[in-house]
């Protein structure tokens, strides 16, 4: 019998038993707050204030927006698009740059050994933030688009038939609608889109009936990035097992504003993006049920993820594992996970509250600029709006607005088709898109008024210059 190495042995179990094992509530939390001089109890965000106070206590982590440009403050309300970092990530992937930097879970050197932990540990965090079941249930992945593409590919492609149906919504984005189109290609299954209610919400009842035996795939986003309404995944995830069909969530503009708990929803597949929850870009997270996981071939293959390699075939190894082929992203899902600590350390109740009040203000706010249309949803006691408005100016274009608010006053919006050109069209704005203003818990009730102010005025110039051309 070959001679095996006792070390190599224990880092192998060592790995493979923190895989399953979850942490004490909060500890993360503990160790990443004493690491930068306090603990949670002498936290100032953790103390009872009211929601209001979370952007003094937070703003300082985040010097990107203390700049100015031609003397205006910069007001960054573009979010929905990608979160600004605080100071505590980029500290961290600093760290691991420059102290241990090096390839998981292959070598048993210090420097791999300690990467390897902490790139564990941030599997870790982010199970915990969504209460995953088992950590192993967490997929480290590219981005939320790589994460869909690989379950339409996985499990889609080998799952779904010629007559199946897969149901999406006309308000989904579109990384998450294509790859159900090139599945529907290939298989032959047919797409049903829920269309929108008079109050530009996805019409949940007509998702209802759209299910039936045929449905083997419903894909529905928790909160739109365009009308800021939200789902109720739970509700449909309920109707859809009915029927026997799996659901997929795209979770991108939920995960980093409002606690999620996977196994309460109960959703098979939820995707996220860490650059969009105050984490680098160029990783995200996909969690996905183990027997579920358990069930699918990997869709890349390679170093990493397999057990044996023969001259004819190979084994591939266990979930996650089985799906993160190649050397990952080990400092950018390291520092998601820093930015995890840095989110759980706040509290999402206490973000969520906050950024409701953030919702309910820039939206009245812009009721009061003369031509503006809002879409989605009007805020209201019992249905949650997301803290983002898109709006279009009648006779001006988006792109004009955004473009001269940022050049004259220095904020920060989006304009275009926000990826979901199916809902534009479908609300009667294909050709133009609209503006987005979206917001964070680090954006202030000042700076909405700061934006109203400039949005006036850049549509006062614009509407101007069109009547003297």
């Amino acid at each position: 019998m070959a001679a095996r190495s006792t070390l190599a042995g224990w880092r192998r179990r060592s790995w493979g038993a923190n895989l399953s094992q979850r942490a004490p509530p909060g500890s993360a939390c503990r160790r990443w707050m004493g690491s930068m001089g306090r603990l949670p109890s002498e936290s100032p965000w953790r103390r009872a204030e009211p929601a209001a106070s979370l952007r003094h206590h937070t703003r300082v982590d985040f010097p990107i927006l203390d700049q100015e440009f031609d003397g205006a403050k910069l007001v960054y309300f573009d979010n929905a698009a990608t979160s600004q970092k605080p100071s505590s990530v980029m500290k961290i992937l600093d760290e691991y740059y420059r102290s241990y930097n090096s390839n998981v879970h292959r070598g048993i050197h210090t420097l791999s050994a300690k990467a390897t932990d902490a790139y564990e540990g941030a599997r870790r965090k982010a199970a915990n933030f969504v209460n995953a079941a088992d950590r192993r249930e967490i997929v480290f992945i590219h981005n939320a688009t790589a994460a869909i593409n690989l379950v339409a590919r996985s499990w889609g492609e080998s799952n779904i038939k010629q007559g199946d149906e897969i149901v999406l919504t006309v308000a989904d984005h579109h990384s998450v609608i294509t790859p159900w189109q090139s599945v529907s290609q290939k298989t032959g299954a047919t797409l049903k889109y829920v269309g929108l209610t008079k109050e530009e919400v996805p019409d949940i009842e007509q998702l209802k009936g759209l299910l039936s035996n045929k449905t083997k795939m419903v894909v529905v986003h928790h909160v739109s990035n365009v009308l800021g309404s939200m789902l109720p995944i739970e509700e449909i995830v309920t109707w859809s097992k009915r029927v026997g069909a799996k659901v997929l969530v795209d979770a991108c503009q939920s995960v980093p504003h409002m606690p999620v708990d996977v196994q309460k929803l109960g959703a098979d597949f939820l995707v996220a993006s860490s650059h969009k929850m105050c984490g680098p870009t160029g990783v995200g997270f996909m969690h996905g049920t183990f027997k579920m996981l358990s069930s699918m071939e990997p869709l890349l293959v390679g170093g990493g993820m397999i057990v044996d390699v023969f001259n004819e075939k190979s084994t591939y190894a266990e979930p996650p594992s089985r799906f993160e082929a190649g050397t990952p992203a080990i400092g950018e899902a390291i520092g998601l996970g820093a930015a995890i600590d840095y989110l759980s350390c706040i509290g999402m109740d206490q973000i969520h509250e906050y950024e409701k009040e953030l919702a309910t203000y820039i939206y009245e706010s812009l009721l009061s600029v003369p031509n503006v249309r809002i879409y989605g949803p009007a805020p209201s006691q019992t249905d949650h709006r997301a803290p983002l408005c898109s709006f279009s100016v009648e006779n001006v274009h988006p792109s004009d607005i955004a473009q001269i608010i940022n050049s004259q006053h220095s904020v920060a919006i989006r304009a275009g088709h926000h990826c979901a050109q199916i809902l534009h069209r479908t609300l009667g704005i294909d050709r133009n898109g609209s503006a987005r203003a979206s917001l964070h818990f680090y954006n202030t009730k000042e700076e909405v008024d700061v934006f109203i102010h400039a949005l006036k005025d850049t549509i006062g110039f614009l509407t101007s210059r069109h009547s003297h051309s």
